[in-house]
């Protein structure tokens, strides 16, 4: 029988991502069972340093073993940490990053969740390779780790037998992945039942809330930023605007995509693109409406654009989102 270790770090304070994992392949080994077949894992909990406790000593984990104890283990999961001081978190995790990149290079298989991408990418295992994490967090993400290929519109990545997955309970979906790969697909779609999980689900990119990325100090940059938000519904020359701030274009475009991690021009469609969910999400307005006010007069070129993004057509989100949808169309 094969092992499935699920790693307690230090400070860690998510109990969903422990108990979600522990319980899916408890379930997928009990399905085994009633099929007369062989469990495929022991399923284990490993601590760095004993008991934890979380959310103010609410609650508390107990874990199986130390992972001083384990030798070696088949498969490792990093559960998601604190949004709070993930910097702080991966320095006081440094014996735990160290066991899961000796864990990888003796054959284990690693998977992360949300911001345990954190503590995976401090092994340098992500380096050059794609990951995904709660995209709230990406703009840290980036910060620590610029040689990591972040794709916060994946749901799950799988290479080199390491896995991501992207924010909160999208993790649910990461265990049916790895469920279909270690068991199989019928087994999979039991948990997917028992659970009541969505299955096949593959993006994230519906959920992201787009905030404007201002935390840096570039103030030609922030002036831009302010001018592109103010003027939604207009077509914004990019040369015009990089004139009056007084910088060529290309050192604009450079200047951007330092500060904020897109270029003007994807700044500005993320921009009208979100305004758009928004009048979509709450308001009566149809979605050629909805256009208009955001600066487009191309229903294609909308459409396209909002589908990039969001993963979803214009249409399709609204029915998603807005409980008082009323049957307008294009």
């Amino acid at each position: 029988m094969k092992t499935l270790t699920i790693l307690i770090p230090e400070g860690q304070n998510n109990l969903s991502s422990v108990i979600g994992p522990y319980k899916f392949f408890l379930k997928a080994n009990k399905h085994y069972r009633s099929l007369g077949k062989e469990e495929i894992f022991r399923v284990q909990v490993a601590g760095v340093s004993g008991d934890s406790e979380l959310y103010g000593g609410l609650f508390s984990i107990h874990p199986h073993a130390s992972i001083r104890d384990i030798a070696r283990t088949d498969v490792l999961i990093i559960p998601a940490l604190a949004h709070e001081n993930l910097e702080e978190v991966v320095k006081q995790n440094e014996e735990a990053v160290n066991w899961v990149l000796g864990q990888y290079r003796k054959g284990a298989e690693v998977a992360s969740i949300c911001t345990g991408a954190f503590l995976l990418a401090a092994t340098g295992l992500l380096e050059g390779r794609s990951c995904s994490t709660h995209w709230n967090a990406a703009a840290k993400f980036r910060e620590m780790f610029p040689g990591v290929n972040l794709q916060t519109d994946r749901l799950i990545t799988d290479e080199y037998g390491i896995y991501t997955n992207g924010g909160a309970f999208s993790f649910l979906n990461l265990m049916l992945y790895l469920i279909e790969k270690y068991y199989d697909r019928s087994t999979a779609i039991v948990c997917a039942k028992v659970f009541q999980v969505d299955i096949d689900r593959n993006s994230q990119s519906p959920f992201t809330i787009f905030n404007g990325q201002k935390n840096h100090s570039d103030d030609v940059v922030l002036q831009a930023q302010a001018f592109l938000e103010k003027h939604l519904d207009a077509k914004v020359n990019m040369d015009e605007l990089a004139g009056n701030l007084s910088v060529s274009r290309r050192n604009f475009d450079r200047r951007f995509l330092k500060a904020t991690g897109n270029t003007p021009v994807e700044y500005q469609q993320r921009v009208k693109v979100e305004m758009a969910k928004k009048s979509l999400e709450t308001g009566r307005k149809t979605v050629n409406e909805v256009m208009y006010e955001t600066g487009y007069s191309d229903v294609k070129a909308f459409r396209d654009l909002f589908r990039r993004i969001t993963g979803l057509s214009p249409q399709a989100y609204r029915n998603k989102y807005n409980k008082d949808v009323v049957d307008n169309v294009y």
